[in-house]
């Protein structure tokens, strides 16, 4: 009985995991940047309409991103979209991170079903909300 199950649950782990690309997975199975960071305002927090929401922190030192990492309570899409928009945003200037945009995490992905791409507005747009909170604070 027990063996039925473990393969029931292996065939259905195939087929989602089949939907997404060897980067994607590695970025869902083992994100970088996940977990929290001290807040100094440089904070950025988004839900989507899904329910989804994620947070990112950035630790900024002469308009570069020094540090960055993220939290989410979404799915693995969510988790991997963080993953690599956090990947991307790391070491660049303020200005070169406003230009991340979903389509080109997505790319860096190898993409997402149709209906897990709403995961890299979400990541991109936190992101982009926490680069603008820090400017904010500058003013």
């Amino acid at each position: 009985m027990n063996s039925s199950l473990d393969d029931f649950i292996k065939e259905v782990e195939e087929e989602i995991w089949s939907e997404f690309s060897e980067v994607a997975v590695d970025h869902m199975s083992k994100p970088r940047n996940l977990g929290p960071m001290e807040e100094d305002g440089n904070v950025g927090f988004i839900t989507g309409d899904c329910g989804d929401s994620i947070k990112i922190w950035l630790k900024i030192k002469d308009d570069l991103i020094e540090k960055i990492s993220f939290m989410t309570d979404g799915c693995g899409t969510t988790v991997a979209a963080g993953s690599m928009t956090t990947e991307l945003a790391k070491g660049k200037s303020i200005n070169d991170s406003l230009l991340i945009t979903p389509v080109i995490v997505l790319e860096e992905l190898g993409g997402f079903p149709e209906d897990s791409v709403h995961c890299a507005v979400l990541a991109t747009n936190a992101l982009h909300d926490a680069i603008n909170n820090y400017k904010n604070t500058k003013k």
